[in-house]
Parts: structure tokens; sequence; C-alpha cells
């Protein structure tokens, strides 16, 4: 018992640099993220129930949440997340938290139904140095092909078989 509560924590591998430059190893990391989680999933709330950008943050939020009440190793957390280190994934979060709150100041989905969208017409000729893509003729052998299927002919059982570019023609 005493080497759970007290030894485990004492030889738990300690992570001495995350190799990324300016990004410092954070030593919670786990309870870190766990707060950070919990605190995106309380505010993602303000978020009316039916966008589809609360329901993205929600899943990922509980997953990654679940993830890390799991897990007591930043090694386990990492690789079962696997979208980086946990600094990273702190990083992740913060950022997340920070546009949730653009997100509710700009309220992207609060359009009024009567809301009428201008639509304009521009019948401009296409610039000569941009592409257009016009698509060629199909090969005859696509619309007889088209036909068999529809009207389900059957080929002379003689007739071999023919694979899509070849040519039934032998020259």
């Amino acid at each position: 018992m005493f080497l759970r509560a007290i030894g485990r924590p004492l030889l738990a591998r300690v992570k001495q640099t995350t190799g990324i430059v300016g990004l410092d190893v954070v030593p919670n990391a786990r309870a870190v993220l766990i707060n950070l989680y919990t605190k995106t999933l309380k505010e993602i709330e303000a978020v009316p129930q039916d966008e589809g950008y609360r329901k993205a943050v929600e899943s990922f939020t509980r997953h990654r949440l679940t993830v890390c009440e799991e897990e007591e190793e930043w090694e386990k957390i990492e690789e079962r997340i696997g979208c980086g280190q946990v600094e990273e994934l702190i990083e992740e979060a913060q950022d997340e938290l920070k546009l949730i709150e653009k997100m509710i100041e700009w309220d992207p989905w609060g359009v009024p139904d009567d809301y009428e969208c201008e639509i304009i017409e521009n019948d401009a000729p296409i610039p000569k140095h941009v592409p257009r893509h016009v698509p060629g003729p199909l090969p005859a052998e696509f619309y007889q092909t088209l036909e068999a299927v529809q009207t389900k002919r059957v080929e002379p059982s003689g007739a071999p078989a023919v694979a899509s570019g070849e040519s039934r023609s032998t020259a």
C-alpha cells in the first residue's frame, strides 16, 4: 500500500524537455488538461445545442477528458489521444477556450430566419488566363455499354469481356 500511494509518483518518468522551442514542460499536465477540458465543456454550453461546432467540441473534449481521467501517466495520455504532446494539448485546449469566447461574441448561428442573402449574378466573360474545364465527348463504347446495362442485354458467350479503357475492336 505504501509503495502505491507514495512510491508510484516518485517512480513516474519525468519529462525533461518537449523538444519544441518555446514550449516548456508542464509537470502537472494531466491536472491542467482535466481542468481545461472541464472548463471547455462548461463554456461550450453557451453555444446552441444543435450547432455543429458545439457537437464537435463536446465530442472530442469529452473523449480527451475521459482519457485524462483514466490514465495517470503523461505518456499514456499522449499515446491514447494521439494528437501530440500533453503540452501541445494544453495549448490546444487554451486556444479552444479563446475560440469559444470569440464564437459566442460573433454569434455566427444567430442569422434571422427572414434574412435574405443578395445574389449577385455576373455574366462577365471568363478571363483567358483562367483555365476552363470543358469535358470532352465520351467514346461510343460508353453509350453501347450503358445501353446494354439498361436493357440487360447479354453478350454472346464467345465474346471476350471488355475492361475499362480497352477497345473491342482488334486492329
